[in-house]
């Protein structure tokens, strides 16, 4: 089942079928020697690739794991491997989701608070101000600008006593999955006040023989110079980047080599709390309200409300979540689920074995063992045939199919076809020598399936130092080659339910 049916099989077997597809390949003679015809055969099935012809055209090395369901009769159409846990990468975020869902409903909505431990008089706080975190993911500066607005409105101009900030409403994690490289963005620190997910944008400019850095918390319209993280161009060739906890701060050096005439991206925050007091006093200063310094705490005093805002309601975050995958919001929004479902949460480790108990007593899975929420650490391990069979039950329960975004159906040539006759939404999931592919497929019978494909070159993936771990030679075309099989499955299936 390996190297695809091409566009002409796929769509002359659709044909034989009964169905329209119209494309400018039916006009044309197949491609390829067709098979003899038993009697009694089904002539739909004569160009049709096997699976295993798929599977070993990929050329993945490594484990294919896959199992297809008819959403309708819950029938299983095909499987291969399908009780191998493998890394489901992103593809955890559908799991995530629906953990959300379940848990907090579609309505939910995180909130971001100021307090104050004293009144107000002449504009002058007579206490402590509290900047509180609520879990929310989506918190940017921009929303804290918000907050900052309201302060203003009040006649805030400055306080007494401290400036405070508390994101303890979630337990404080360093780093997502403390394998992937140092400097890479999509493995922030985690907490209950996050900004801008957790990541400050560092730009740099070459004049002469200099060079001009810059490190800010920017977002649609605003972007305030932070201190919290600095930057030093030293004159080496490797490593690119390197970091140090200097305590209050994050201080990064990067190589002069690496930089060229000028860029920018973004590096990851290990201090959350501090970051999102930093640039709220820098916001604050420039609406003429003066904060000192941020102190961090662990318990939030009592205080009353000054300032509140709220997210969008869960259903948008989790809809932004899975067409990003944004791991950040995946482990924020899993981790307030175990803290409502179960009163706390002790860790991110703790609270995805919470989702994993969730998904064996709720959705009748055996084999699922997450680490996390974003799927991003590749210890976690999944089977095909446990993410179908939760997405049917989730299907048929809380809705996820239009929170998932279009999968492309492309060509041989990798083009996306537009009037592809097979409409799938689906959870993409990508590591290194890892793709995983788990949604639901409209096909043109008028049948609709759930199903989940994982493929993993696990020893590969072992053998890669952290430092090849941002882009590891090969691993681009072993993951257009593993798209490419789970296309392929996808076209057969079309087929196969068909007959």
């Amino acid at each position: 089942m390996t190297q695809r049916i091409s566009r002409r099989g796929f769509l002359t077997s659709v044909a034989a079928a009964g169905l329209t597809a119209a494309s400018p390949a039916l006009a044309n003679a197949p491609t390829q020697s067709l098979r003899p015809v038993a009697r009694g055969e089904d002539l739909r099935l004569r160009n049709l690739k096997t699976a295993e012809e798929l599977i070993a055209a990929a050329r993945l090395d490594g484990q294919v794991s896959f199992s297809a369901i008819d959403l309708k009769t819950g029938a299983l159409l095909e499987s291969h491997a399908a009780d191998t846990g493998l890394p489901p990468a992103s593809v955890a975020k559908a799991l995530t989701a629906s953990y959300a869902l379940d848990t907090l409903g579609p309505a939910y909505t995180f909130k971001t608070e100021i307090l104050a431990t004293g009144g107000v008089s002449e504009g002058m706080i007579q206490g402590d101000l509290i900047l509180l975190g609520g879990g929310d993911p989506t918190l940017d500066t921009d929303g804290l600008g918000e907050l900052v607005a309201m302060l203003a409105e009040k006649g805030i101009k400055g306080l007494r006593g401290k400036f405070l900030v508390c994101g303890s409403v979630l337990p404080y994690t360093r780093s997502i999955d403390p394998a992937q490289p140092e400097h890479v963005g999509y493995s922030p620190a985690v907490s209950g006040l996050n900004l801008n997910f957790n990541r400050v944008h560092f730009e740099w400019h070459r004049g002469g023989d200099s060079y001009q850095v810059s490190m800010d918390a920017r977002s649609a319209s605003l972007r305030p110079t932070v201190r919290m993280a600095s930057m030093g161009v030293v004159a080496r060739d490797m490593p690119v980047y390197t970091y140090h906890d200097a305590g209050a701060r994050d201080e990064w050096t990067v190589a002069r080599g690496a930089l060229g005439n000028g860029g920018a991206r973004w590096l990851p925050v290990r201090k959350p709390e501090l970051y999102a007091g930093e640039v709220l006093q820098a916001l604050s200063a420039s609406k003429g309200i003066k904060l000192p310094a941020p102190q961090v705490v662990e318990n939030c005093p009592e205080g009353a409300v000054l300032a509140s805002r709220e997210s969008a309601p869960l259903r948008v975050v989790l809809h932004d979540m899975l067409k990003w995958s944004t791991n950040l919001t995946a482990e924020a929004v899993g981790q307030t689920a175990t803290r409502v479902r179960l009163g706390q949460v002790g860790s991110l480790r703790e609270s995805a074995e919470a989702m994993n108990l969730w998904a064996r007593e709720t959705l009748g899975l055996s084999h699922v063992a997450l680490v996390d929420h974003s799927g991003l650490g590749d210890q976690s391990r999944i089977a095909s045939a446990d993410m179908a069979k939760a997405l049917l039950e989730i299907r048929q329960r809380m809705g996820l199919k239009p929170l998932l975004k279009s999968f492309p159906m492309r060509d041989d040539k990798r083009r996306i076809v537009e009037d592809h006759p097979v409409k799938v939404h689906a959870k993409t999931g990508t590591l290194n020598f890892v793709s995983g592919l788990a949604g639901f497929a409209d096909l043109p019978d008028g049948s609709e399936l759930v199903f989940a494909i994982f493929c993993g070159d696990l020893d590969r993936r072992a053998s890669l130092t952290r430092a090849q771990r941002e882009r590891p030679e090969g691993a681009r075309s072993w993951n257009v080659r593993a798209k490419t099989l789970q296309q392929g499955l996808i076209e057969r299936w079309a087929v196969l339910s068909a007959v």
